[in-house]
């Protein structure tokens, strides 16, 4: 008994910690720093508010029936032979079924307007491309037009539509830069995309959300919005790299398995490189085999587990 009133302290003053606690975390999906990354902000809190719209009175007259009809309170009314209310089945039944409809409006609409395939530049060629692929555990890109390619690092200027094309050197993975918006999944063999744009100069983390074995956590890259003039010097930083990129020889030594890998500057690739990869896996050779032999046994591995 004696405990009781130190137990009340202790959780008012946790309860009012939590403030403080939160003060310092953020959400990129609510701070994005691009134009997709607005647009579904925008859909998560329409949709967020309408469900509140549910949420709060129930919450509300929760309260405050327990309040109005406890046991002390001698004015309220007692109706033991009540069963039914037209008015209260409308209400109940009509509220829902408008904000569902509506949320399937919404969902529709936006399944087309923030279609990760859909192009944002108005031509052909206004999109500079980056070709991503996943391996174990660590991000390769390629920029077929600089001709370089990168680990654990991108560039590409503010305002510019970006045309990510991606794909798996080995088990399926997940491609996302949460401040500018939609992931899309990397998968060994085919060749994915996605579509974003960074409004802001600044340096935003990348990762992969699908989990991929023992080096998941290292999975992650830096993700540089910077001006014209910035994004041309860094392609030129890359350029002086002594190291260069070759499939399958090199491609091979890079596909190996590491943790927490370094950032790595290729000045050339070899031609078709992407395309190289994804085929790989469509032809059967020894190649294949050998991500997939990597791939089958992780599979096994996590369902030991």
């Amino acid at each position: 008994m004696r405990r009781t009133p130190c137990l009340r302290v202790l959780g008012v003053l946790l309860l009012l910690s939590l403030p403080l606690l939160l003060g310092g975390c953020s959400s990129a999906l609510l701070d994005p720093k691009g134009q997709i990354g607005v647009e579904q902000r925008t859909l998560i809190l329409t949709a967020f508010g309408l469900m509140q719209i549910v949420v709060i009175p129930v919450i509300v007259m929760t309260l405050l029936f327990a309040w109005r009809y406890r046991r002390g309170n001698k004015e309220a009314a007692y109706h033991p032979e009540w069963a039914h209310s037209t008015r209260i089945e409308a209400v109940v039944w009509l509220i829902p079924c408008v904000i569902i409809a509506f949320l399937a409006a919404l969902t529709w609409y936006t399944s087309h307007s923030l279609d990760p395939h859909k192009p944002l530049a108005e031509e052909e060629g206004e999109a500079l491309e980056i070709q991503a692929v996943s391996l174990d555990w660590k991000w390769l890109f390629i920029y077929p037009e600089q001709g370089i390619a990168t680990v654990n690092e991108i560039a590409f200027p503010t305002d510019m539509p970006v045309h990510f094309r991606v794909s798996s050197g080995s088990v399926m993975n997940a491609f996302f830069i949460p401040d500018l918006g939609s992931q899309i999944y990397a998968m060994a063999g085919m060749d994915n995309d996605v579509h974003l744009i960074a409004n802001e100069e600044g340096t935003y983390p990348g990762r992969s959300t699908n989990y991929s074995g023992a080096g998941f956590s290292g999975m992650t890259f830096e993700a540089h919005a910077t001006s014209q003039q910035e994004f041309d010097a860094w392609v030129e930083q890359v350029r002086q790299s002594p190291d260069t990129l070759t499939f399958p020889d090199g491609y091979d030594v890079l596909a190996q398995p590491s943790e927490d890998h370094p950032v790595e500057y290729f000045s050339q690739v070899s031609p078709g490189l992407y395309e190289s990869i994804i085929k790989s896996f469509h032809s059967g050779s020894g190649h294949d085999d050998m991500h997939g032999g990597h791939g089958e046994m992780l599979m096994s591995a996590e369902a030991a587990e």
